[in-house]
């Protein structure tokens, strides 16, 4: 009898499981997403790290071991850097580096220019016409990237749509080079991560109180200043996120200048692809890599120190 009443009060297994995530929720919330980052950033990170320090092999695969035993058992440590040296001497790097972020900066400040009025629109607009916009706006997610960009080529081709639609309008005589040209990379890329700016900016901007710019105009601000003195600052979280979320993958954009470039347009990305593919060096690639993600990272982590700094302050 007191064996079967002990069985019926004594916690099962999966109640001592649910008390135990009870008692260390805050620790499981913080775990996983660090677990997340080491198995599917870190670890590959510390792969291509250790890749760059290595040296081209004619093996598989083509490149030499970190740490390996001689046959006199002794355990050798191998890392050279005459990689990292090399893309940093070789004018071709450093120069499809400084095309890279020359190209992905002013693509940043196109989207930012026209999808900041277009957010702002959106959010002033009806109720029946805010979710066809946002519609709009979603609704190239629904078709496949590449599939929209070999639309681009059609448009943009000597014998495209754009062309033959202005010769046959008479504003040319002749088909205008559109095709494998900067501008095309530029047109490309603004039109593929215009969303990753819009949608930001909306969710911030639909956050706003209204009342703020009412207050202002009461006070006898002018709209141009209520707009740099109020509306500006309060969004500019939002400008921050789609910023990065349009700068960081033009960065390393690869299919835009391989097809509407058509490998006139050098970025970096399309560097990549050759060493890792064509060249088969591995070593030269992953230290290619690697500058690049300290281009992408460093800013984003000094920003985050100064604008924590400045919260501290305030």
């Amino acid at each position: 009898m007191s064996d079967t009443i002990g069985d019926t009060t004594a916690p099962s297994a999966l109640q001592r499981l649910g008390r135990w995530a009870q008692s260390r929720w805050r620790t499981i919330i913080v775990v996983i997403p660090f677990a997340w980052l080491l198995l599917f950033f870190l670890a590959p990170f510390f792969i291509v790290a250790k890749i760059s320090v290595a040296e081209l092999a004619i093996a598989s695969p083509p490149f030499t071991k970190m740490i390996e035993w001689t046959d006199g058992g002794i355990l050798t440590i191998r890392i050279v850097f005459d990689n990292f040296i090399y893309i940093l001497e070789d004018s071709l790097y450093v120069n499809t580096y400084i095309n890279s972020l020359k190209i992905s900066v002013t693509c940043t400040i196109l989207c930012l220019l026209l999808g900041y009025p277009i957010a702002y629109g959106i959010v002033r607009s009806g109720p029946v016409a805010k979710p066809l916009l946002l519609f709009a706006i979603i609704l190239p997610f629904w078709t496949s990237f590449l599939l929209r960009v070999y639309a681009w080529m059609g448009l943009l081709a000597d014998q495209g749509t754009i062309n033959n639609l202005l010769i046959a309008m008479g504003v040319i005589d002749e088909p205008i080079r559109m095709l494998y040209t900067v501008f095309a990379v530029y047109l490309g890329i603004v039109y593929t991560y215009m969303p990753f700016m819009i949608l930001p900016l909306y969710a911030n901007m639909e956050k706003l109180d209204g009342s703020l710019n009412e207050a202002a105009a009461d006070l006898g601000s002018r709209p141009t200043n209520t707009f740099f003195k109020v509306t500006l600052p309060l969004t500019m979280p939002g400008i921050i996120a789609g910023s990065l979320l349009v700068f960081i993958p033009a960065t390393g954009e690869y299919v835009i200048p391989d097809l509407l470039g058509g490998g006139n347009v050098q970025m970096i990305g399309r560097v990549l692809f050759n060493e890792f593919s064509r060249n088969t060096d591995w070593p030269v690639a992953a230290a290619v890599a690697i500058v690049l993600l300290f281009l992408l990272v460093l800013p984003i982590i000094l920003f985050q120190y100064y604008q924590g700094k400045a919260s501290e302050a305030s």
